[in-house]
């Protein structure tokens, strides 16, 4: 496991984030739920991918790179993905999954 993904995933559960492993997957991939809804996932150990919504991409003037998993996702998608590759990438995450819980009406 990347110690930046356990760094992540215990940050994420001081702020109630679940963290699902899908059962007969070995390769990182996991489902995020705040307060049973679903809004984000692990590709893998080092990658996540946050439903943000296009008006939170473009307010924060997020720069989308080129997708791995989803080579043929549409320039306005909702969906972000991000690598985790520093420990500020882990704090990054942690904002970026901050205002998506916004977005489902959760905590402030």
């Amino acid at each position: 496991m990347n110690p930046l993904r356990t760094k992540l995933s215990s940050q994420l559960r001081e702020i109630s984030v679940e963290e699902h492993a899908w059962p007969g997957r070995d390769d990182g991939f996991a489902s995020l739920l705040f307060e049973g809804n679903e809004f984000a996932h692990f590709h893998d150990w080092s990658e996540i991918d946050i439903r943000l919504g296009k008006d939170v991409i473009a307010r924060e003037r997020l720069v989308r790179q080129p997708s791995r998993v989803h080579p043929k996702r549409a320039g306005g998608s909702p969906w972000y993905e991000m690598k985790l590759n520093t420990t500020s990438d882990v704090d990054e995450v942690v904002r970026l999954v901050k205002l998506a819980i916004l977005g489902l009406g959760g905590a402030k």
